[in-house]
């Protein structure tokens, strides 16, 4: 009897040679502003041109953050790879109240368990998640999100980094265009 490895699906879409990398959080209102930036990205600067990596950034003061960052990358793990990430990606950016505290510490999340927020997250994205969060190869992948973020002096979300080098005045709220040019020169 063979055992399934499960791999998680690389968060990249596009396929050009300047590489533009988003340190994202799922819950901050900023990484959430920059995360729905990027379709527009890809459009403007070009699929052939561009790429865009997602780099997960778990912050203790969002309180599920480590929770929510695992079932985006248990989606990864799923048939539909990345696409099922980019879903839970979204459904959580759209309905961020749902999972986050107010001023951080307080509100009627605070009795919510991991369990209610994989189940929040499944119902908002149509994903069944649970059996996904569960992969023992999942901590791999998070070590590994973290560990680059922390090899490259990340601290706060979003943090942008173009072909390597960390673009500390890149922001969120700059317009796609500005992006695209920074990324094309």
């Amino acid at each position: 009897m063979t055992e399934t490895r499960r791999r998680a699906d690389p968060l990249f879409w596009g396929r050009g040679e300047r590489v533009l990398e988003i340190f994202l959080e799922p819950t901050c209102p900023y990484s959430v502003r920059a995360f729905n930036k990027i379709p527009e990205l890809l459009a403007v600067a070009g699929e052939n041109r561009v790429t865009v990596r997602l780099r997960l950034h778990s912050q203790p003061w969002h309180m599920y953050s480590g929770v929510i960052v695992r079932c985006v990358l248990a989606a990864s793990m799923l048939a539909g790879g990345r696409e099922d990430a980019w879903r839970v990606l979204q459904a959580v950016g759209e309905h961020r109240e749902e999972f986050e505290f107010e001023g951080h510490c307080k509100g009627a999340n605070r009795d919510a368990t991991p369990n209610d927020i994989i189940r929040r997250i499944e119902g908002c994205s149509g994903l069944a998640l649970a059996e996904a969060f569960e992969f023992p190869e999942l901590t791999a992948e998070i070590k590994w999100h973290t560990k680059l973020a922390r090899q490259n002096g990340i601290h706060v979300s979003p943090t942008f980094m173009i072909d390597g080098l960390i673009q500390a005045d890149m922001g969120s709220g700059d317009p796609v265009e500005d992006w695209a040019r920074r990324l094309l020169g």
